[in-house]
């Protein structure tokens, strides 16, 4: 069979691309978009005593009309949009920042500072939630926090609803700040030095060369670093449930649309426990339909600006 497949593309030279395509198309068939199609038709079921039965909108009615199941989705969706916001306030804009710094002619050991600044996206996201669960107990940081001046910061930050969710983001953006910071490095060295000359020659300022010629040269790589900042976060539950748990403690303060998908879907809403598969697939088919969206739109915006 492969002597006449070889024997087919040699006469037509130019299929011989498929031979790369078709591995990674049957694997991202298999494990992923299946299980997605899947979850879509699952959406539309509902398990009762071991039996699959067809409730078509029932699941989806379910997550809006029940006052339960719709207040805590909407927390959770609410906290993510939060989440996602502290990421790109500051997990993109120190990125930028960092890019600016580092690709500085006058800048010193730039490749040590990257990568002392991508070392963190190396760790495991539960190991750096448990280091940081640990750090942000006051019983653990506040012996060195005295010691530097600042036993004020000794509080339970993970235990205030006020402010978990802003710390669990804010560990999430540093240990994910090296990704964005690559990718405007990257796009940064594609600005041609010409552009560079001229803004001198004029007498521009280092605010105006950033403003009029490197942000919006940026713009297409500002999309792509958005639209994976979005998914990301919108998929987010290893560093919710590192740090707090997947019950988005304290008092559901930290609960993300990963975490209360996992609580219905999988583990089962406590205190019954028992799992609701469909409304689980209802909540990752509203935030796939969501994420594909949104992505599509920003890419597009961003794509014209190039």
């Amino acid at each position: 069979m492969i002597p006449k497949a070889n024997s087919y593309f040699k006469r037509m030279p130019g299929l011989y691309w498929i031979w790369y395509i078709v591995p990674a198309f049957l694997i991202y068939a298999i494990f992923m978009a299946y299980p997605l199609i899947d979850s879509i038709r699952l959406s539309f079921f509902e398990r009762t005593a071991g039996e699959w039965s067809f409730v078509g909108l029932g699941n989806y009615a379910t997550l809006f009309f029940n006052p339960s199941y719709f207040e805590r989705y909407i927390n959770a969706f609410r906290n993510t949009w939060v989440f996602f916001a502290i990421h790109m306030l500051v997990q993109n804009t120190l990125g930028i920042l960092f890019a600016i710094l580092l690709t500085k002619a006058t800048m010193r050991g730039s490749k040590i500072y990257q990568t002392i600044i991508f070392a963190p996206t190396t760790l495991a996201i539960l190991v750096t939630g448990y280091l940081w669960m640990l750090l942000l107990n006051p019983l653990w940081s506040e012996g060195l926090l005295s010691v530097i001046g600042l036993p004020m910061l000794a509080q339970p930050w993970l235990g205030m609803p006020n402010a978990s969710l802003i710390a669990v983001s804010l560990v999430s953006s540093w240990q994910w700040v090296g990704i964005p910071t690559i990718l405007f490095i990257v796009g940064l060295q594609g600005i041609s030095e010409d552009i560079y000359e001229a803004a001198a020659i004029e007498g521009a300022s280092a605010w105006q060369v950033f403003w009029k010629i490197q942000l919006p040269l940026l713009t297409p790589v500002i999309g792509i670093v958005s639209v994976l900042t979005f998914v990301g976060n919108f998929n987010a539950f290893d560093i919710v449930f590192a740090m707090t748990n997947f019950n988005g403690a304290p008092n559901f303060a930290t609960d993300l649309i990963g975490t209360l998908f996992y609580r219905y879907g999988i583990a089962g809403q406590f205190v019954i426990g028992i799992p609701e598969p469909g409304v689980g697939a209802a909540i990752a088919s509203i935030t796939f339909s969501m994420l594909a969206v949104v992505s599509f739109t920003v890419l597009r915006f961003t794509r014209t600006k190039e």
